[in-house]
């Protein structure tokens, strides 16, 4: 070997000796560290060429996508997911019904489903939005179960036209038992499930924990989880955040305790029968 053996001028020369970035394709849930600001977090979308990230504590920052990201110490370079191709086409919906051929959209029912509040609303649109669309039945919600006996009676339910209503934390002795008991009727079904709230209806283990914690008395319950997840809890703004949060990590039915599953498609038989 000469000591002018090597063409220090040679393609490639300025990488020479330097660690090579891999392309990582981005998904959800990736930890990566910006090695620049220091900033380690989980991968929470993409978009218009920036990744968002979110830390421990709920802090989110933006970054552009390419070169200049760790993991686990070593570079990378996080690139935009390769496009799905040859994928196998569903054959159930999220809760669990066999997909049929494509329908033409439908005319909506005179019956319909209301629930408590929005969250409850988005829970049942993700797993049975597929399942009402078919049957052609509309969800709404009371933003509270203190309107449903005004509900019930600007609603006028007869032959036909039969309104089912889930409510929460549905148990004999609270205020919610007597409010439903104003509303019983033979074109009328409310029914209810155990959880304190719509949140409990998601498996803790969806979200990390063996068991939803036990929030005390005079405390808010919502502000509450979202601390035991180590997530913020300052403002109504947090707080949904928090259910964005849980809301994304549920896929199927599958993902809920076994009580609202029952509850949500009893409603659906009864308002289509």
């Amino acid at each position: 070997m000469g000591r002018y053996d090597t063409d220090v001028l040679a393609k490639g020369w300025r990488q020479a000796g330097k660690p090579v970035s891999a392309e990582v394709p981005v998904r959800a849930g990736l930890v990566v560290e910006e090695p620049t600001s220091g900033f380690v977090g989980a991968v929470m979308r993409w978009e218009n060429g920036l990744v968002v990230l979110e830390d421990r504590r709920g802090a989110k920052r933006s970054f552009p996508l390419g070169p200049g990201f760790w993991i686990d110490g070593k570079p990378v370079s996080l690139v935009h997911p390769p496009r799905a191709t040859g994928r196998t086409a569903n054959t159930h919906t999220a809760s669990g019904s066999r997909l049929g051929a494509r329908e033409d959209a439908k005319v909506a029912r005179a019956s319909r489903i209301y629930v408590e509040g929005r969250h409850d609303a988005e829970l049942v649109e993700k797993i049975w939005g597929d399942d009402l669309r078919h049957v052609g039945v509309v969800v709404e919600y009371l933003g509270g179960v203190d309107d449903l006996p005004a509900v019930v009676e600007a609603f006028q339910p007869g032959p036909g036209q039969r309104l089912g209503v889930l409510v929460d934390h549905l148990v004999t002795g609270t205020k919610e038992s007597r409010i439903v008991a104003q509303v019983s009727g033979e074109d009328v079904l409310v029914v209810g499930h155990p959880f304190i709230d719509i949140w409990a209806a998601v498996k803790p283990a969806v979200v990390g924990l063996a068991a939803w914690p036990e929030i005390p008395k005079g405390q808010d319950w919502k502000a509450g989880v979202s601390r035991a997840l180590g997530r913020p809890a300052r403002c109504q703004t947090d707080i949904a955040e928090t259910w964005r949060w849980i809301l994304g990590r549920v896929k199927s039915w599958t993902d809920l305790d076994p009580a609202l599953p029952q509850a949500v498609e009893r409603l659906i038989d009864f308002v289509t029968g």
